[in-house]
């Protein structure tokens, strides 16, 4: 667990160097409106694991291992679509205990993929190149210089997100605060082999 919250406490120092520099670039002022991590581990708090019906023990704790989900706990979440689609700023509905728990006191973190990463080149070269892959359908632009993760995070990869999104609503699980195009995919400059 050590290791896990230093990898944890890395995730969100990074994340914020990534809007100070950002911020800097742009001459903006930035504060930080939320910071949500996604892939970790949290103890459940003892009405939370009465909530998913676990058998709860004295002293004992409960652990939940969120793969690809936020918390449905901590306010505002962006669930992001891919570089070719919308991303979305959701409330969680958290008006009890019982609601939350539905969603493991969890909300989905993307549409997740469709495709295996390993299958994607072989998938879309046939249709695409990659100056095709270097803009979207909102006509932003993609830089990354890494072919193969160029490749492997196409918009083609991963499922509808809008459906995604459209379905957790649907379940009570969320309320819709905005929707967000991209303008700009950066993943990096290092130059790979195709």
């Amino acid at each position: 667990m050590q290791q896990h919250d230093f990898a944890d406490a890395w995730a969100v120092a990074n994340r914020a160097l990534i809007a100070q520099r950002i911020g800097s670039a742009l001459r903006l002022g930035l504060r930080p409106l939320l910071d949500v991590s996604h892939n970790h581990v949290r103890p459940l708090r003892h009405e939370e694991a009465i909530c998913l019906q676990l058998d709860v023990q004295a002293g004992q704790r409960y652990w939940l291992h969120r793969k690809g989900a936020s918390p449905s706990t901590e306010g505002l979440v962006m669930i992001p679509g891919s570089r070719g689609s919308l991303s979305y700023l959701v409330q969680p509905r958290s008006q009890n205990l019982a609601a939350l728990a539905q969603g493991g006191f969890s909300v989905a973190h993307g549409a997740g993929r469709k495709w295996k990463r390993s299958d994607c080149k072989a998938r879309l070269l046939k249709h695409m190149q990659v100056k095709d892959l270097e803009s979207t359908v909102y006509g932003s632009r993609v830089i990354c210089k890494q072919r193969d993760l160029l490749f492997e995070e196409a918009p083609q990869a991963y499922k509808n997100i809008d459906r995604v999104v459209a379905d957790l609503v649907a379940a009570g699980l969320i309320d819709l605060v905005a929707s967000f195009k991209p303008v700009l995919t950066y993943k990096t400059m290092r130059n790979s082999q195709c």
